[in-house]
């Protein structure tokens, strides 16, 4: 066999794993459907801007294992992520904090905020919430729940908030602080020169095959290779034969605007129901307003991300995590139990949401199994 192995997917758990079996001396092939690498963290400049092509992506993390491998393809940025949500014309601070309560309510104090949080939620006689509509006002109260919490819920969900399970939300930043610092995280930032960079820098020497889809060629790629890391769709994987694993999508409509500042911040959030879409990003704030040499932009990019439900063409991005669908992925994962070569990592191949670091991670552990 020409590879030790095959790796379908060049996002961040296949660029990861790529890179420790390389540096373990394995012959390795990636390979990807799309025509770049990078998975959903692929960049692209335009007139400058660093533009997040899937969608805004921030590295966040407190695994020093995590932090310690990245910053050996790149050099992050000391950005922080403090999105502003918009209430039909009303601006206010996320994560939630003393600046969100005070334009809510008008407290000024930890303690008065507190004691509205607590006044609304016994108010609302929720002892243990079921649901996410409920874990939401056990945690901020009804006004910031229907202001900020359920309409951007439900648009990206597609569903109302109380079919949604409560661990959705139980990661959700409150603090009784002026803390506009979104991620409970010691290290924070962007790639300076772009995702695209640091994945290629972490393929350094990788054979890379892009615009090859794996199961138009599976029989033929199999063939070539000792062992198969597959970090696509699982259900896809099996052609589908329990029926689909549910996921949301994403639609982008992507602008680039002859001024200097659209919004004055990366990302703000719509949360009221009436506006199609969940928030725009303004992708130069990333980057402070400046391109990879450091020069002042006078142009912006901005997107608009429209929430969708998923179907066979489109992009899968969220795996909607219920019972129904905990229940599907088991079956599918007695399958790939059974699949003695192949190994399904990654956000599409384990059904599960992951964050950056998460998945860099899960992909380090596998290496380490794998003795690499």
């Amino acid at each position: 066999m020409k590879y030790d192995y095959l790796i379908v997917g060049a996002g961040l758990y296949g660029a990861a794993f790529a890179q420790r079996a390389h540096e373990a001396g394995k012959r390795v092939l990636v390979i990807d459907r799309r025509d770049h690498v990078g998975g959903n963290v692929y960049t692209e400049t335009v007139e400058g801007v660093a533009v997040h092509v899937y969608g805004a992506h921030i590295f966040h993390t407190n695994d020093e294992r995590v932090w310690d491998y990245v910053c050996r393809f790149a050099s992050f940025n000391r950005f922080t992520n403090s999105p502003v949500a918009n209430y039909k014309g009303e601006l206010y601070s996320l994560p939630f904090n003393m600046y969100t309560f005070n334009k809510m309510w008008g407290v000024t104090t930890p303690a008065q905020a507190a004691a509205e949080i607590e006044r609304q939620r016994a108010a609302a006689h929720i002892t243990e919430p079921r649901n996410l509509e409920e874990q939401a006002i056990s945690l901020v109260g009804t006004d910031i729940y229907e202001k900020l919490v359920r309409g951007y819920t439900e648009k990206q969900w597609g569903r109302p908030c109380r079919e949604l399970p409560a661990f959705i939300i139980k990661r959700l930043p409150v603090r009784l602080t002026f803390d506009n610092n979104y991620f409970n995280a010691r290290h924070q930032g962007i790639p300076e020169a772009g995702y695209t960079a640091m994945v290629e820098n972490m393929l350094r020497g990788v054979e890379v095959r892009t615009g090859l889809d794996y199961l138009a060629h599976k029989a033929e790629l199999d063939a070539q290779a000792e062992h198969v890391v597959y970090t696509g769709p699982i259900d896809a994987y099996f052609a589908y034969r329990f029926g689909h694993l549910a996921f949301r999508s994403l639609r982008f409509e992507t602008e680039l605007l002859d001024m200097p500042n659209f919004q004055g911040n990366a990302a703000v959030n719509y949360t009221d129901a009436e506006t199609p879409y969940t928030r725009i990003i303004e992708h130069k704030w990333f980057t402070f307003g400046r391109d990879a040499q450091g020069r002042e932009l006078d142009k912006t990019v901005i997107t608009r991300e429209y929430p969708s439900e998923w179907k066979i063409g489109d992009e899968p991005y969220y795996p909607v995590n219920d019972e129904t669908n905990a229940a599907l992925y088991q079956r599918y994962r007695a399958l790939a139990d059974g699949e003695e070569k192949v190994l399904f990592g990654g956000r599409l191949g384990e059904y599960r949401y992951y964050d950056m670091d998460q998945v860099i991670a899960a992909a380090l552990s596998a290496a380490d199994r794998e003795g690499l």
